[in-house]
């Protein structure tokens, strides 16, 4: 007679076995299902189940990929995907700018989200365990490092009252900010690194030294009148003198030797070592006045972010000199109006957009009092307040805005990165205008920002070792069950990109494709109203209609963006820049 012991045995080993070959197939069906196009709307490539990196450039996205892929850490991929924008898109970003990371940190237990609330920068969580509610005062848990260029001690006193004069250049030496990039990563690497430091640097230290062809963006900034007797001429030039176009090879040697010495020697080699030396100098020539003094005094910070809700999302953004405040307004502005779903008709769409370009007017006239209304505008009560202003049948002169004039800036980069564990990386990088400065340093290979420009929008002086206000805002949104990394490039079109794609994302229900591409609507600083020629006709007509000074134009605004949503991960980088994101 069998052992009935034996028969229960074998009873469990068989419902052990049959519940573990339903668990991988529920894996297989579920890994297959998240790379399947089609469970995800107008996601570009498909989409992915554990990471994925968003940067301006294809091959920037793929080297934060693979660095993800080596187990890199978010902040490490961001590294390396910024490093390499600085030579793929170097009229946008690079080594001699300054840059803004806003960083979640998903390292610890994990938390099942059953319901949250904001004060100030602290989250109280409600999260359950083995079935009982604990309550968590989550401090800190998403940080902000601040790289943002700084003026010189010997910044010229009387700077600032050239900034409405439209005959003086906006480029040239004595626009040029205390970089901060490199000192940026360093923080960001030790708080949160995972990888050597050197190898972030090594994928880019061998395109640089190998060259490729020009992109078609690159070479689009490669023109006469941008390169005219400016030290740039020499870098994009070849033999005969001849400046290159798209798609000709181009090597950057000299940046090479400086990122390797970096690799090498840590941050200090481009603050207090040869490299400074060489970058001084050649500033120095040009009729700078950065001196060594100012790159070893250099610091970056760490902060807690800014939680500002949007919807079933706390969203984190960075506190000044960034615009994540602005960002806010225009958002709690809008919300007011209570659309949750897009304008169908002709009527509903002027009606969004004349509400929306408003919305846009008033917080460009937040900005000549910017650091003190800051706190302010992430509240819905100051939105309530501007929002009952806003006349539907007319807008109304500049000065009923509080606006000032102000230069316009058109550059900056900015990557998203998600990482297997959870963390998140959403960050800025900015030289400011196309080719920052135009101050190309030939000893180091480095391209100078024209930073110290955006002091012209809300300050009367500048101080030594004071960060100018920024447009820059990476933003990190979290719910119960999603995550959206994003932020945009563009200087001034930043804010508007972003607001467009939260309100048609979040609010509309578009894909994240869907509302990246969607026309932008951009208030200059003449406080001219600016749309992309896809715009609807009749709304255009409409918007002139009701008072509105507008033109239409190709916009230079990209945002990049990567969300989590249930067990699948998309990942969009902005046409507009021909950009293409990676992950796996």
């Amino acid at each position: 007679m069998a052992n009935p012991n034996v028969k229960v045995c074998s009873f469990c080993a068989l419902l052990v076995l049959v519940m573990i070959l339903f668990i991988v197939i529920i894996g297989v069906t579920r890994s297959h299902n998240c790379l399947n196009p089609s469970n995800l709307p107008n996601c570009p490539n498909g989409t992915f189940n554990k990471a994925a990196v968003a940067a301006d450039n294809g091959n920037c996205s793929k080297i934060g990929r693979d660095i993800l892929k080596q187990g890199g850490s978010a902040v490490d991929a961001a590294i390396a995907a910024l490093l390499c924008t600085g030579i793929m898109n170097p009229q946008s970003a690079g080594v001699g700018g300054g840059a803004i990371f806003t960083v979640m940190d998903r390292s610890g237990e994990e938390m099942s989200f059953m319901w949250s609330r904001s004060f100030s920068s602290s989250v109280i969580i409600i999260v359950t365990h083995n079935n009982r509610f604990y309550e968590y005062v989550v401090k800190g848990k998403v940080k902000v490092i601040n790289s943002r260029e700084t003026a010189p001690s010997k910044v010229d006193p009387d700077l600032l009252k050239s900034c409405k004069n439209e005959s003086i250049p906006r480029t040239g030496s004595k626009w040029i900010g205390v970089p901060g990039e490199i000192r940026g990563y360093e923080l960001a690497h030790k708080l949160y690194g995972k990888l050597p430091w050197a190898a972030l640097f090594q994928p880019t230290i061998k395109l640089a030294r190998e060259g490729f062809p020009i992109p078609p963006v690159q070479g689009s900034g490669i023109t006469d009148n941008r390169m005219k007797n400016t030290s740039l001429w020499k870098l994009y030039s070849d033999k005969t003198g001849t400046l290159l176009k798209t798609g000709d090879k181009i090597k950057f040697e000299k940046l090479a030797d400086t990122l390797e010495l970096i690799a090498n020697e840590g941050a200090d080699a481009f603050y207090t070592g040869r490299v400074a030396e060489d970058l001084v100098r050649d500033v120095q020539q040009e009729g700078g006045n950065l001196t060594l003094e100012d790159l070893a005094s250099y610091k970056a910070t760490v902060t807690e972010a800014w939680v500002a809700p949007v919807g079933e999302y706390q969203m984190y953004i960075p506190p000044p000199p960034s615009g994540g405040p602005l960002l806010s307004l225009v958002l709690n502005i809008m919300k007011g109006y209570q659309m949750n779903s897009a304008p169908r008709s002709v009527d509903e769409k002027i009606l969004f957009y004349h509400r929306y370009v408003e919305a846009l007017k008033f917080a460009n006239g937040q900005k000549k009092q910017y650091l003190q209304l800051a706190k302010n505008m992430t509240s819905s009560g100051f939105a309530d307040e501007l929002r009952l202003r806003i006349r539907d049948d007319r807008t109304n002169s500049p000065v009923y805005y509080n606006f000032n004039k102000y230069p316009d800036s058109m550059g900056t980069t900015h990557v998203s990165v998600l990482a297997e564990d959870g963390s998140a990386v959403a960050v800025t990088s900015s030289i400011n205008y196309k080719f920052g400065s135009k101050v190309y340093s030939s000893s180091t290979g480095v391209l100078l920002n024209n930073q110290l420009l955006d002091f012209c929008e809300t300050a009367n002086s500048v101080s030594p070792g004071e960060q100018p206000p920024s447009s820059m805002t990476p933003v990190v949104l979290k719910s119960k069950s999603k995550t959206l990394v994003i932020g945009a490039g563009g200087g001034r079109w930043i804010t508007t990109g972003l607001a467009s794609v939260l309100i048609n994302h979040l609010w509309f229900g578009k894909s994240l494709k869907e509302a990246i591409d969607t026309p932008v609507v951009y208030v200059d600083s003449q406080n001219t109203v600016k749309l992309e020629p896809s715009l609807h006709k009749s709304v255009i007509e409409a918007l002139e209609a009701l008072g509105h000074n507008q033109t239409s134009e190709e916009f230079y605004n990209v945002v990049n963006a990567v969300e989590k949503k249930d067990d699948y991960i998309c990942a969009v980088s902005d046409d507009r820049k021909r950009g293409e994101a990676a992950g796996y």
